[in-house]
This record gives C-alpha cells, sequence and structure tokens, in this order.
C-alpha cells in the first residue's frame, strides 16, 4: 500500500476514552487510511515514516474557545495555540468579532474586542486586512487565507446588533420586532455560509473600551430565542455563552440564566454551550448548576457547560502589573524608564524610590484590588504551578521568612532581571474546593474550553490548557486525584468536535481526517509564560510554549516538528458540521 505518512509503533489513545494500544496509522490523501493494531505498516510504502516508539498519538486537538478572529488574518500559524496540539480552533466566542460590519463600525469592534478580550487594539487596527462586509464574505475571506490548523467561527452577537442597531444596539437600548427579525436573518444567513454557530455574552464583566457592556448583554427572552430558532431553522449551529453571574458577579443570574437555556435548547434542539466556573462569592454553586445541566443531558436536552482545565488568573509581575502598580512613586518609575524593562528594574532597586512605594498605599481608585492579596498571589515557577497549595502564597512565604509581605514581595518583582511572573488566580480556585476541577472535567455533560486562545495578551495565556490537561491531570497531580489518559485526550478531542457536529475528526479511526499529534508524554513539559512584543506594530503578549510535541499533523502534513514550524499549511476554514 501506498501512504503519504506512516506513524509506527506508536501507544495510539485514539479519542474515544478506550484503552491505549500500540499500532500503525497510514495516512493518504489527508485521511486515516490505516489503523494496524500490534503495527505491520513499517515496511509499506511511504513518502514519510515517523518511528513512533514509546511516543503517545492523539487525535489533534479541537480547542473550541479561542479569539483569533483578527489575528487569522495576519497569523496562520494560530500561535500559541498551535504549539499545544490544537489542529482545530472555534472562534468567535463571547459575542465579539469582526464581522457583520460596516465600514464605519471597524474601529469601533476593535474597541470591543480590545475591551472584552484585551487584545491590543493598535495591534488589530496595523494587522487586520479588512476586506468583508457581510458574515459570509468574512468567511469567504478566510477561506483565501493560508493557514496551517483548521479554523471555524461563530457569529457574534455584539457585531450583528451594532449591525443592525447602530448606536441603539452598541448602547444595549431593547431591539425592536424589525430589529429581532433582522438579526435572526443575519445569523441564519452566517450559519448557513458555515458558521459553526452563534455567540453571545452576558455577564457585566465584558465592556468596549468605552466601558459600555458588550451589545446583547441585556437582551431580552424574544431576541435571544428568535436567533435560536433561527439556528433550528437551519438545522445546524450551537448557542454558546458567556452567561451572567460566571464570575460571581451576580448571585441571582445563573438561576435565572439556567431557565431561559435549559428551555432555549429544549425548544431549538441545538446545544446550547455555556461558561461554568467556580468562584469565591458562593465557592459550592457550580456543583448545583452542574447538576442541572446534567439532568437536562440525561433527559437528551443539549444543554453542555463548558469549563476549563485549571484555574483562571491573572499572570503578574513588572511586565504586566502587580501589588504596587496604583501607587503613584510606582507609576513615577514606570513613567521615567519609558517602557524599558532594565531602566525600571534599576530604577525600583534605587534605597530610596523602594522606601517610598513600600510606604505607600493603593490608589483609592485602583480598580484591581485584588491584586494586592498576596494571600492568593504565588510564585509561578518553573515549570509553571497552576494548583498551589495556600501555603504556598507569597505572603506565607513571607511569614516563615520573618518578613513584610510587600516587602518580600518587591524583591521577588525584580528577579530574573524583571521578568519573573506570578499567578494570581480568580475564579476555579478555592482552597476548600480543591478537586471543583477535576469534578467539572471529568463530567459526561461538560465540554473542555475557555482557554480564550489569542485573547486577554496583556493578562492570561491559557491558551495552553490542552498541555496542562495532559501533564497536570493525567500524569503529574499530587494534591488529589488523576484523569486518566484516555479520558483526558477524549475530552478535548472526540468530545469537543461533537458538540460542532464535526464527526470527520477527534479519533484516530480509518476513514477520518488524519488530524494527529506524536508526544513524547513522558517529557511533555509546559514552558514558562514569557512577555513577547511580536502582534502588529510591535504590541506585546503573553505567550506559552511547550515541549515534547514531536509532530502535529493537520490533513496528513507535519505542520509543527518539535514545535517548530515547517512551514506547512494544509488549515482551512471549517464550513459547518460535517
Amino acid at each position: 500500500m501506498n501512504f503519504s505518512l506512516v506513524i509506527s509503533n506508536g501507544t495510539v489513545v485514539d479519542g474515544t476514552g478506550g484503552e491505549p494500544y500500540v499500532a500503525d496509522i497510514g495516512v493518504r490523501d489527508g485521511r486515516i487510511a490505516a489503523v494496524t493494531p500490534g503495527g505491520g505498516l513499517s515496511d509499506a510504502d511511504a513518502d514519510e515514516v515517523i518511528d513512533a516508539t514509546g511516543l503517545v498519538v492523539t487525535p489533534g486537538f479541537v480547542d473550541i474557545h479561542t479569539h483569533y478572529d483578527g489575528q487569522v488574518t495576519w497569523d496562520p500559524m494560530l500561535t500559541p495555540s498551535c504549539w499545544h496540539g490544537v489542529t482545530t480552533a472555534v472562534m468567535g466566542n463571547c459575542g465579539v468579532g469582526f464581522a457583520p460590519v460596516t465600514e464605519a463600525k471597524r474601529e469601533w469592534l476593535i474597541g470591543l474586542m480590545e475591551g472584552v478580550e484585551d487584545i491590543p487594539g493598535a495591534a488589530l487596527s496595523e494587522g487586520i486586512k479588512w476586506g468583508w462586509e457581510s458574515f459570509p464574505q468574512y468567511l469567504d475571506e478566510i477561506d483565501r487565507l493560508p493557514l496551517a490548523i483548521d479554523v471555524g467561527t461563530h457569529v457574534p452577537h455584539g457585531s450583528v446588533r451594532a449591525y443592525v442597531m447602530g448606536e441603539r444596539g452598541a448602547r444595549n437600548e431593547p431591539a425592536s420586532p424589525e430589529d429581532i427579525a433582522l438579526m435572526a436573518k443575519l445569523v441564519r444567513e452566517g450559519v448557513e455560509a458555515g458558521a459553526l454557530g452563534f455567540s453571545t455574552s452576558r455577564t457585566i464583566a465584558h465592556k468596549a473600551i468605552d466601558g459600555e457592556p458588550v451589545p446583547g448583554t441585556f437582551a431580552a427572552e424574544d431576541e435571544l430565542f428568535a436567533i435560536g430558532q433561527a439556528l433550528a431553522a437551519a438545522g445546524t449551529g450551537v448557542f454558546e455563552l458567556a452567561p451572567a453571574g460566571i464570575m460571581g458577579e451576580d448571585l441571582a443570574a445563573p438561576d435565572r440564566e439556567m431557565d431561559w437555556m435549559l428551555r432555549l435548547a429544549e425548544l431549538t434542539g441545538r446545544t446550547v454551550c455555556f461558561g461554568l466556573m467556580q468562584h469565591d462569592a458562593a465557592p459550592d454553586d457550580w456543583k448545583r448548576l452542574l447538576d442541572l445541566a446534567a439532568g437536562a443531558y440525561e433527559a437528551g436536552i443539549p444543554l453542555r457547560p463548558q469549563v476549563p482545565a485549571r484555574p483562571l488568573g491573572l499572570l503578574t509581575g513588572l511586565q504586566t502589573f502587580n501589588a504596587f502598580s496604583t501607587r503613584p512613586s510606582y507609576l513615577a518609575a514606570v513613567e521615567r524608564s519609558a517602557g524599558d524593562l532594565d531602566a525600571l528594574v534599576a530604577a525600583l532597586r534605587d534605597p530610596a524610590v523602594r522606601r517610598a512605594v513600600l510606604a505607600e498605599s493603593d490608589s483609592p481608585t485602583n480598580k484591581m484590588p485584588y491584586l494586592s492579596q498576596l494571600d492568593r498571589t504565588f510564585n509561578l515557577g518553573n515549570p509553571p504551578e497552576y494548583e498551589p497549595a495556600p501555603e504556598a502564597s507569597l505572603a506565607r512565604e513571607a511569614e516563615r521568612a520573618g518578613r513584610d509581605p510587600f516587602d518580600y514581595a518587591y524583591d521577588l518583582l525584580l528577579s530574573d532581571s524583571g521578568r519573573a511572573l506570578f499567578f494570581r488566580p480568580l475564579l476555579n480556585y478555592s482552597e476548600f474546593t480543591h478537586d471543583a476541577i477535576r469534578e467539572m472535567l471529568v463530567h459526561p455533560a461538560t465540554a473542555v474550553g475557555l482557554g480564550d486562545g489569542g485573547a486577554h495578551a496583556g493578562a492570561i495565556c491559557d491558551a495552553s490548557n490542552t498541555t496542562y490537561l495532559l501533564t497536570h491531570w493525567a500524569r503529574d497531580r499530587t494534591r488529589g486525584a488523576q484523569i486518566p489518559l484516555a479520558t483526558a485526550v477524549k475530552k478535548m478531542t472526540l468530545d469537543t468536535a461533537t458538540i460542532y457536529g464535526l464527526g470527520d475528526r477527534g479519533v484516530i479511526a480509518e476513514g477520518k481526517k488524519a488530524d494527529l499529534n506524536v508526544i513524547d508524554f513522558e517529557r511533555l513539559q509546559l514552558r514558562p509564560p514569557a512577555v513577547e512584543h511580536d502582534l502588529p506594530g510591535g504590541a506585546r503578549r503573553l505567550l506559552q510554549r511547550a515541549d515534547g510535541y514531536r509532530a502535529t499533523i493537520v490533513s496528513g502534513q507535519v505542520v509543527l516538528r518539535d514545535g517548530e514550524d515547517t512551514g506547512a499549511r494544509p488549515g482551512a476554514l471549517v464550513r459547518g458540521a460535517r
């Protein structure tokens, strides 16, 4: 038999959740043409053979929660997701994106994305090559791009509302029946052109750069249900959302959200996929919400919570923000350094500056007081630690050292030439509910997501969720029970692909798309995040790489080898379910 690629003697974790087995895999015409347990293809005629002896072979990961809507127009790799085994990325989440759009609203949409997802507006303005107005035109533009991995997208509520209602939509005014009918028409048009669904956001934590909540935050049921019915009429598409109360900002909201989401999923038959996380305002509320979703799931109603693989937290330091960021003497040192990190470190090492900063208090207008909570701030470390024990906090370390916590933290900020990063978990972290994430991950109703690849460029770097699910949960965890490797792989391959109807991928089987990872599982390791200035115009972002991905394969072509770009561009726009 002739193959373009043979992966020989690998330990296959096939995405179904079944026990791993040793096999050879033969690829032809971008598809898996043969899977032979025990081997048998090593002598086949092949253009390339990858010896996977001692390595794990998985399906490519399907990441259903990214924000590459602008980046896709300038970055064919979609970094950093490609470095973490992702071969299909779904963007357009949380109601934000760049189509449909009139020319007059382009910069407004950039401000919306900047405010909600912390992607530098200047980078988006310089990097996006506009060539569309309607959503189908946006899909056509993506279709023409060279890509290393596959990408699909939602029709975003914010863009649709602003396109239909103008300033009324941007200001979250109620939609008229005529507005709603046109929005539903545009959503159906987008889905029928190939969008994977529709997305919206209802949390007041999501705001445009001007401080206005995302259009659709307060949308009434008639608007939401009309759009859901548009998906039903099209016969395809997921209804994705960040629900009100997801961050603990409104303790009464989750019950209201569960009520209408359940009714919408039952009425339309379309999957409603909503974000679910644990928060300190009501640390055990996630259990009740998960139980409600589980009851719907078991009754055949397609209501699916989307959960992350680790706490959602900020990376703090001199290059981002920290416990001293609003103190006058610190701000003066930042201004004098004019963006030069070495100059800032030198200024902060001046004993007079040090004394002044430590003597001051936070600004009374500080919008992030949680940065000063050193009992919840941790050394990130190398390899990074995302499930730290409470006793590892900077406050507890300082106590053991017999030092004032802020005095201690000040010195740590200057370590590694000012490049040290610290972890301040905000959600999915409580010393009383250590297994919250694990319970959410292993539940059959949940989907793994919320990594936000491409977003939160200056504060968060969670696109590596996929790698972390393998390293921490399936191999390294000691604070509680681990997750079987086969289960971890299934959660980010077959399960995520199935939610979006992508039946051509997510498992290793004959006839499936040849999206694969060859992984040195024992040596797989996350590197610490680092600040880079590689966005258009030199704008900064946090990036995180990994070691141990020997090959990432898309449609039968190796796109990354040992984490490095091979130049292959087999990626494509994913148009609709299949």
